[in-house]
């Protein structure tokens, strides 16, 4: 049985009443308190919507909830809740419902936000760091809580650069973190999944967030979005496997263990190339299923490390 290396055991030692999101009884507000004043975006799960309170004239964001499952409505709120005033999590402010359809929407905090396709290319290296740093902030308080992102990708960071303000938005993924717990591995974004979840790992824990974090702060720098571009999932194992093996074999501390110029660009034909890939994948699979970590060059964990030094 696989068990998270931190915050395991959060939801065991508190009460039922803090994770059963079940037994949540939700307290409904006024949507007339709410007008919508122009559509920002949209979800498998919602429509999105920049609002105003009337009574206060203060801009909102109104998430309408598509059908779904109760339960899973009920799950996002208890965990809204629950991470209520953590660092950087988005607040929700307030939980209505219309009167005829009974459709529910989550009333959250203003972030004016600049799209990421737009504000990443403009960010320099301390800027890139500032926000890596307060990503992780929110992301150790929302395990620290016991409680898994699982949806972590530039679509749901909210970054106002005037401010300097971050916010971590959709928790309709989240869920409560249980030792030995199998869950739903159709979580997160193709390209921010990690590896465990493409193999069909069921065991995970709050680390999967931290795999979709270091995607993020791997298309930041490098100036590539997605930074991991697989056509489906066997493929986007196979990027994976074959760019982390690369990185390996030339951060080497041993002058005399790094590849070669020559070696990467000797010519192989398109059978080899696909028998290499398969064997990536089934490796990969392999050493996942059993719970075993590759060995990873200490000197990529030193070249991250270094990239977070004070100038």
């Amino acid at each position: 049985m696989s068990k998270a290396r931190v915050y395991a055991d959060v939801n065991v030692l508190r009460p039922k009443e803090y994770w059963d999101y079940e037994a949540l009884t939700v307290q409904w507000g006024e949507q007339d308190d709410y007008e919508v004043v122009r559509k920002v975006g949209r979800g498998k799960y919602s429509e999105v919507f920049e609002g105003i309170n009337v009574n206060n004239n203060e801009k909102c964001i109104i998430k309408i909830l598509k059908p779904v499952k109760k339960k899973k409505i009920k799950r996002e709120i208890k965990i809204l809740q629950n991470l209520c005033g953590g660092p950087n999590i988005v607040k929700l402010l307030d939980i209505v419902r219309d009167q005829h359809s009974k459709t529910p929407s989550l009333i959250f905090e203003f972030v004016n936000n600049t799209d990421f396709k737009v504000l990443y290319p403009t960010l320099t290296d301390y800027d890139i760091r500032y926000y890596i740093y307060e990503l992780l902030k929110a992301l150790d308080y929302c395990h620290s809580q016991g409680i898994m992102h699982r949806d972590v990708k530039p679509h749901n960071v909210m970054i106002d650069h005037e401010l300097r303000k971050l916010r971590l938005i959709d928790w309709g993924l989240a869920e409560f973190y249980h030792p030995g717990k199998e869950y739903n591995v159709r979580v997160a974004s193709r390209y921010f999944k990690g590896p465990e979840l493409l193999v069909d790992l069921q065991d995970y824990d709050y680390s999967l967030d931290m795999w979709s974090l270091g995607c993020m702060f791997a298309g930041m720098i490098f100036r590539k979005e997605p930074f991991f571009y697989g056509h489906d999932n066997h493929d986007q194992l196979v990027k994976i496997a074959k760019a982390i093996d690369f990185l390996d074999k030339l951060l080497r501390y041993d002058h005399q263990d790094r590849l070669t110029a020559r070696t990467p660009i000797l010519p192989t034909g398109e059978s080899r190339r696909e028998q290499q890939d398969a064997r990536i994948a089934g490796k990969s699979k392999e050493a996942l299923t059993g719970h075993k970590m590759p060995h990873w060059s200490c000197a990529i964990g030193d070249l991250l490390r270094h990239m977070f030094e004070t100038e």
